[in-house]
């Protein structure tokens, strides 16, 4: 095992977070090797954009209308009672609904064209943190830096060394989900002219529909109360898309295009998010349950605010300090509670009814979900959001 140059900073993992926190901090003028352990292009769920994602984008310098479908907002739907709601994203950024496999290697891309040297097919085995360097070893060479950022989504690298995941309950339990290429019909022509994101209610948990470019659709269902013993996965998932209408006018012809996946026990918080020489950034800082889109915002978002305080701290001769990201870290963690918080009534007070569906009476509450919708958690006077963080429920 051979010894490499050294970096200002490791980075493990190239999705999102990881290929925006390199982009960044070569941007800065910083060596930056990031490490893969996969091959881009790789498949990802979570094709559904938040608005407030796009100056993040223009930092990086990605046009993310090309190649993309335009999102104009998330319509809830309640086919039992036959209620629904929209909540249009007509605020000064645009979002898009991407598929990830190609966008992400976009990102990673990107990070190369900046400078970036990157590695695929190459784990981080274990990291060493002291106060005058970091090493990270792989299973192929050893590394020296300055710096490590762990951004390996929800293999949570550094989390689990300290053992501090911990999951959070009451949200959804599992999704399962398929592709699928549509027939043109009226509906489907309504549905990608608007490129909305569908949330149709069921007595279980939930259904998403994603549009994509191409004429495709993302659709799964996520479960998070009891469901019927005699339904395991691709019956249980036919059940409750082929019971609901809208699914059914949607699908009427359509192909699939990718057979049917999972993914469980998805919600956690990772409650040492940071120390002497590390930081971790999106899926391993904590990850929330995907029914307000909101896990490439959070990747792309702490990225950038860890990104941005390294340089500070290599500016300030404060690289070893272990309390760095404190400041930013409660800014992150303002954002994610409120969006913990708002999906945990989502599931457990029946938000939806009670408020979202009645939310076309006040214009004052409806602004303010749309912004939290949007991604915009850090409004001063967003009074919904500020009731949610006076609440009782809150991450630890």
């Amino acid at each position: 095992m051979s010894t490499q140059p050294h970096y200002d900073v490791i980075i493990a993992g190239s999705g999102p977070a990881g290929s925006t926190a390199a982009t960044l901090l070569a941007q800065y003028g910083y060596s930056v090797l990031m490490l893969e352990q996969g091959q881009h292009p790789r498949f990802h769920i979570g094709e559904s954009m938040l608005p407030r994602s796009e100056p993040v984008m223009q930092r990086l310098g990605i046009e993310w209308s090309d190649g993309n479908l335009v999102k104009g907002g998330a319509k809830f739907i309640d086919e039992a009672s036959g209620k629904t709601t929209f909540f249009p994203f007509q605020g000064k950024y645009r979002t898009f609904q991407v598929e990830r496999s190609v966008f992400d290697e976009r990102l990673f891309n990107n990070a190369i064209k900046h400078g970036v040297a990157a590695q695929q097919q190459e784990k981080v085995t274990t990291v060493n943190c002291s106060t005058e360097a970091v090493s990270v070893s792989t299973d192929k060479a050893s590394y020296e830096g300055r710096y490590f950022i762990d951004a390996t989504g929800r293999s949570a690298l550094m989390g689990k060394k300290h053992k501090s995941i911990n999951k959070l309950e009451n949200l959804g339990k599992f999704a399962l989900y398929k592709h699928y290429h549509l027939a043109k019909t009226p509906a489907t022509d309504a549905l990608f002219a608007t490129g909305n994101i569908e949330i149709i209610l069921t007595d279980i948990g939930w259904i998403w529909c994603i549009p994509l470019v191409d004429q495709r659709l993302s659709v799964g269902l996520v479960v998070q109360k009891q469901y019927p013993d005699d339904l395991k996965r691709e019956a249980l998932y036919d059940h409750y898309i082929n019971a609901s209408p809208r699914m059914t006018e949607l699908l009427a012809g359509a192909e699939l295009w990718a057979d049917l996946r999972v993914e469980a026990d998805f919600s956690y918080f990772n409650a040492q998010r940071y120390g002497q020489r590390f930081a971790c950034c999106g899926d391993a800082a904590g990850f929330l349950d995907p029914v307000f889109s909101s896990g490439f915002f959070f990747a792309v978002k702490t990225a950038e605010f860890i990104a941005d305080q390294i340089h500070q701290g290599f500016l300030e001769g404060r690289e070893a300090d272990p309390t760095l990201h404190a400041v930013t870290d409660q800014i992150y963690q303002t954002g994610f509670q409120s969006m913990y918080l708002m999906i945990e009534r989502f599931y457990c007070s029946n938000l939806v009814h009670n408020l979202f569906f009645e939310s076309d009476r006040e214009e004052r509450i409806k602004r303010e979900i749309t912004a939290m919708l949007a991604g915009d958690l850090w409004m001063e006077d967003n009074q919904f959001q500020q009731g949610l963080l006076r609440g009782r429920h809150k991450v630890a």
